[in-house]
Parts: structure tokens; C-alpha cells; sequence
């Protein structure tokens, strides 16, 4: 598995595309709009890991999860849950292949994605 992206909820889109592109130097990768569910937005540094920024009325401000990136995901689930991960989404369809949410023993949901 591979470290593909660390996901925020944060309470000021502009506010924190500004401190992460002004400050910290990453570049804008995508963004989309949500509607009223909240924004996207992918933010990249050096390296391939990304920083995925949420503006959401349902979410707190924080860490929100880290995404790892997987061959199989089947595999690896049935791997993890043979170790005593936690599961608390099974695998679910999205726009880029297959996702599923682990959770580690302080709370931190940890996405397993299985892109196209």
C-alpha cells in the first residue's frame, strides 16, 4: 500500500487554498464543487501524495482521514480483517474504482482505494 492522499475537513475553502499554496507551496490539482454538500479540493506538493481539502456543513474541521492506495482491494481487506482491522465500509463503487474505510485504534479512518 501506498500513501495517496491525507484528507482535512476545513471550516474556510479560500482561507485554506490560500495558506497551502501561498505558504506551504503546493499547487492546486483539481477542485470540485459539491453543491451544497461542500467542495473538493486536491492539492499536491513534491512527491505523488496529495492533500485533499473538504468544506462541508456536516463535517468538523480536522483530520479526517488518510487515503492508501492498492492493487486488490478484496485482497488486502481480507488481509487486514485476518490482522483485526476494523472495517467500517465495505467496499463501495466511486468515480475512480472501488473504496473501502478501515479505522485504526485511535479513531482514524484510513480509505482503501482501488482505482480503474
Amino acid at each position: 500500500m501506498k500513501i495517496k492522499y491525507t484528507t482535512m475537513i476545513v471550516k474556510d475553502m479560500d482561507e485554506s487554498i490560500k495558506f497551502y499554496t501561498e505558504v506551504m507551496g503546493f499547487k492546486i490539482d483539481s477542485q470540485y464543487d459539491l453543491g451544497p454538500a461542500g467542495a473538493i479540493t486536491l492539492l499536491k506538493g513534491e512527491g505523488e501524495t496529495m492533500v485533499e481539502i473538504i468544506q462541508n456543513p456536516v463535517n468538523e474541521p480536522g483530520l479526517f482521514s488518510m487515503g492508501m492506495d492498492v492493487e486488490n482491494l478484496d485482497t488486502t481487506l481480507e488481509e487486514l480483517k485476518a490482522k483485526g482491522a476494523k472495517v467500517t465500509m465495505e467496499p463501495t463503487p466511486i468515480t475512480v474504482g472501488t473504496l473501502a474505510f478501515i479505522e485504526d485504534p485511535n479513531g482514524v479512518r484510513i480509505a482503501l482505494i482501488q482505482h480503474h
